[in-house]
């Protein structure tokens, strides 16, 4: 393979909210020529993971990454922001784990903790990557019983959890849409903006150029290096890794065999204090729900870019990697309504941003972290959890080309490759209509 040329690249509709909270920066940009050792193309979770590492195992090497659009305005700035530890299965009905869960664990911890070492050596703001836990909220008897059976798996594996109820699920959130919850301790809540933009401030200052507006449009082979192309310069290296998520298709990789899905969000405005206090609550707390097709809801405070509630729900599976403005129309609507359901004391508030968040699934629950070709890595399919699985791959990309192993390297090369997925346009009207059963089912979920 000499020639690879780039045939879709990222269009998300909508602000990135949580980028928006935070001061404008003028974007580092490519000009020109520029020749590195190592080249990462994407800069969100896995890419500036790809980079720490390669840092510290080569940290004479002159390493450069390409991020498509401003920092954290990509997925990586519009997830959510929770860093899970625990199985988080998004294909089952409860989150329940399949395979080695303990397996599982110990690596999404040792993502947290590769984290939690770049927010303390680069002076990331600790709101950004808050240690509080999170909550799976159950507004039904059958997600209460999810729950109680969710906590028996999590016994068994010797972890810890607490089941809560309503009162109290009331006095954390300031709702009565909570028949009860469950709490487990290990779920890092990041500002996912804010820790990206840390991520590359402190990694720029280890030497890394880190440079954006730079969607690669030819990556081609020459003289035995990688020559990546886009419109305003090209970067030249012996070692290209990819960190593009579902992007990997648009290179030429796995068609055929990735869902490109996209979820959406809403946030509110400031919450001033009449608001706050009619609220009630606790100012920060993150709620998933028991049924994976449910309503995520998080409530900020002035550590996280001021006193805000999110709200995201909604997926469209769409395998052109674009969504209309009628897909981010339509979700707005369903969020407002479930938003006044739970917060009947605010309920009309009119959102201030509204988005769309790209990520990518397969069939059979595997990413794609491995050697493509001569000099070529992936990290790359991080089936809904970015976050962590993102820091992830990318942590392992960047150990395999190095030439490195570890417990990271032995589970994601030991992966199957993705299924193959049926042909289109069965796989985007079957695949859509489920999401949508899924999200009827999941009702006050």
């Amino acid at each position: 393979m000499t020639r690879l040329t780039v045939r879709q690249l990222p269009a998300l509709r909508g602000p990135a909210g949580w980028n928006r909270l935070l001061p404008a920066e003028p974007p580092v940009t490519l000009y020109g020529a520029r020749t590195a050792d190592v080249l990462i193309v994407g800069a969100g979770f896995a890419g500036l993971s790809a980079a720490r590492r390669m840092r510290q195992l080569e940290p004479s090497a002159r390493i450069v990454v390409l991020e498509a659009g401003k920092l954290a305005d990509s997925s990586a700035g519009r997830n959510s922001g929770f860093m899970i530890d625990l199985p988080h299965d998004l294909a089952s009905d409860d989150y329940a784990g399949s395979g080695d869960d303990r397996t599982m664990i110990d690596l999404n911890r040792r993502a947290i903790g590769f984290a939690g070492e770049a927010v303390a050596d680069y002076g990331i703001s600790p709101g950004f990557f808050d240690r509080a836990g999170k909550i799976n909220g159950a507004a039904s008897e059958t997600a209460a019983a999810h729950n109680q059976s969710y906590a028996r798996h999590l016994e068994s594996l010797g972890e810890r959890s607490e089941l809560l109820d309503a009162r109290q699920m009331r006095e954390i959130t300031g709702s009565s849409h909570y028949l009860g919850g469950l709490y487990t301790p290990g779920t890092v809540m990041l500002q996912p903006a804010g820790y990206i933009r840390g991520l590359a401030t402190g990694l720029r200052r280890d030497g890394v150029e880190v440079l954006e507006n730079a969607p690669v449009t030819e990556l081609e082979r020459v003289s035995g290096d990688w020559r990546a192309s886009t419109a305003s310069g090209t970067v030249t290296a012996g070692r290209v890794i990819l960190t593009v998520n579902g992007h990997l298709e648009s290179f030429g990789f796995e068609t055929g065999r990735l869902m490109q899905v996209f979820l959406f969000a809403v946030m509110t405005p400031e919450l001033d204090n009449e608001t706050i206090s009619r609220l009630g609550g606790h100012p920060r707390w993150g709620i998933t729900p028991s049924d994976p097709m449910g309503t995520t809801i998080r409530r900020i405070d002035a550590g996280q870019g001021g006193n805000r509630i999110v709200t995201r729900t909604c997926a469209a599976l769409r395998p052109g990697m674009k969504v209309g403005d009628a897909d981010l129309a339509r979700a707005a609507r369903v969020m407002q309504d479930k938003f006044d359901q739970r917060f009947p004391q605010l309920a009309g508030m009119e959102m201030e941003h509204a988005w769309s968040g790209h990520l990518c699934l397969t069939m059979n629950g595997v990413s794609v972290m491995r050697q493509l070709d001569d000099g070529l890595f992936s990290g790359c399919v991080q089936n809904g959890l970015g976050t962590a699985r993102g820091t992830l791959t990318g942590m392992g990309a960047a150990e395999l080309a190095s030439g490195n192993s570890s417990a990271i390297t032995a589970h994601f090369t030991g992966e199957a490759r993705p299924s193959r997925l049926p042909p289109r346009p069965f796989r985007e009207i079957g695949a859509n209509a489920w999401m949508r059963w899924k999200e009827y089912r999941a009702a006050k979920e």
